[in-house]
């Protein structure tokens, strides 16, 4: 008989204990840990730490419990626990995920500018480079630009050394800064040439070209995205055409045309031109130049069309691509084509979620005739319901209650219909945050009751755990004050639970 770490009584009275003492009497060891891991996550929000490690203790799988092991570590060093946070990186038993706890932790204290804390753990890996960078990127944010680079020349490896500048160059530009972010960039390209790794290194240069690009130094991005060109013109693997599509997007994105279509022209493999061409019809849309960006879609659509069967590397990422042009049409304002480039998705999946993105999308425009087409084409009630409720997000975001409401009405009407529990009980959950957001409660009280009879249906218990969390997440959010009467469906939930 399972050994609970939570009461009976407290299980019956609170919706994260019935979830806790639900997952710890699963007997199968796969759905024991799948219980463990959805309930986790949610004591380490609450903080408390003790919990989570013992529960987290219990998973039989040695991948499952070291990786919960990692996530505790790491709040605990959050929350200043430094000491736990080791004691509990030491308990992990393989040894490439206790080497990556140590990381994280490293990182963490780098962030906080715990430099000290940061070094010693550094000290004790075998490969400390990433700490090292975290540790330079802080400091050069704090101001002290010597120590930061000082910190940076101590990493061994060119690839983390280009890892800490790009890591630091990203930071500011996120802040707005962009003011000596070339010097660094230029340290940055110095080192990259330096790396080993072929794909590696061509990876670290087209993004050292992109950044050039995004602090207005568009000389030295083509200059770097040239370089990454000439490597990647050497490679005979089928990396080769990912990284001349990258190229191609960013000369364009400089400002060059002319290196962009040449390189262009090198791609060979159909999907890796017609991601690139994406790539273009965005950049020329955002520069208003919007006849091109039309022409460019429209050939990135024809050639993956044609691709063949036996021509196609990555069915999935081909389908994805399709649904990326099908999202494209829709923001440049074309809706039938969208609609009809999403329906001719061959993988079920990718087309439903294109048409809900184009829903979204045409919904955000006021354009509700071609969002409701596209809703309409979704097969599937469940994508269909989440489609509706991202419709009503969409309109409200657009300052349309009433549209917003109506939309949410026929999620929630459409809800009922939705085989999958846990995907009916999660639709009504999410109707149910968002009528409380419109201050309509009797509509909030339905959704939530309806939400409840799913999930107490479910057999799956691992599932059921899982949208136990859900509705305990939803009543935090909201700051619900929830009357012990109305949770009287969790011991019907426990009924067939044995006690200890």
């Amino acid at each position: 008989m399972a050994q609970h770490f939570i009461a009976r009584a407290d299980a019956e009275s609170d919706l994260l204990a019935c979830a806790t003492y639900l997952a710890e009497s699963i007997e199968s060891s796969d759905g024991h840990a799948e219980g463990i891991s959805a309930v986790v996550p949610r004591y380490l929000d609450k903080g408390d730490v003790d919990l989570a490690a013992e529960l987290a203790n219990t998973v039989e799988d040695p991948f499952m419990r070291d990786r919960l092991l990692t996530l505790v570590a790491e709040k605990c060093a959050a929350i200043g626990d430094d000491e736990y946070a080791m004691q509990l990186v030491d308990a992990i038993e393989d040894l490439g995920m206790q080497a990556e706890g140590r990381e994280r932790i490293g990182i963490l204290e780098a962030s906080k500018g715990n430099f000290d804390a940061a070094r010693q753990i550094a000290e004790s890996m075998s490969h400390p480079d990433h700490v090292y960078a975290a540790v330079a990127g802080k400091m050069f944010v704090d101001g002290d630009t010597a120590a930061s680079k000082q910190e940076v020349e101590q990493i061994e490896f060119a690839s983390a050394r280009v890892s800490a500048y790009t890591g630091i160059v990203h930071s500011r530009i996120a802040e707005g800064n962009i003011e000596g972010l070339s010097d660094l960039l230029d340290a940055a390209v110095s080192d990259a040439v330096e790396i080993e790794h072929d794909e590696e290194r061509i990876r670290g240069l087209v993004e050292i070209g992109t950044l050039y690009g995004e602090v207005s130094n568009n000389g030295k991005a083509i200059e770097t995205l040239d370089k990454a060109r000439d490597y990647a013109e050497q490679l005979d693997n089928v990396h080769r055409d990912t990284f001349l599509a990258s190229v191609s997007v960013g000369f364009l994105r400089a400002g060059s045309q002319d290196l962009a279509d040449r390189t262009l022209d090198l791609v060979e493999d159909k999907t890796q031109l017609a991601t690139c061409l994406v790539g273009h019809a965005r950049h020329f849309w955002s520069k208003d130049l919007k006849d091109d960006a039309i022409e460019s879609i429209e050939e990135a659509y024809t050639i993956l069309k044609s691709q063949k069967d036996n021509e196609t590397r990555n069915s999935k990422e081909k389908y994805r691509l399709f649904g990326s042009i099908a999202a494209q049409f829709a923001n440049f304002g074309r809706g039938e084509r969208a609609v009809e480039t999403a329906e001719a998705i061959a993988e079920e999946t990718e087309r439903m979620h294109a048409l809900s993105q184009i829903a979204v999308i045409f919904a955000s425009k006021g354009e509700e005739t071609v969002a409701t087409q596209a809703i309409n084409a979704i097969e599937e009630d469940a994508q269909r319901t989440f489609a509706l409720i991202g419709v009503s997000d969409a309109v409200e975001k657009a300052g349309n209650r009433d549209a917003a409401t109506a939309h949410l009405d026929e999620a929630d009407h459409l809800a009922e219909s939705v085989p999958q529990l846990a995907s009916r009980s999660n639709g009504y959950f999410e109707i149910a945050k968002r009528y409380a957001q419109y201050d309509q409660a009797e509509k909030f009280d339905s959704s939530i009751a309806k939400g409840i009879e799913a999930v107490s249906a479910i057999r799956d218990e691992s599932i059921k755990v899982t949208s136990l969390v859900e509705l305990d997440s939803m009543v935090e959010e909201l700051k619900l004050d929830i009357a012990p009467e109305d949770l009287g469906f969790l011991k019907a939930i426990l009924k067939d639970v044995p006690n200890d």
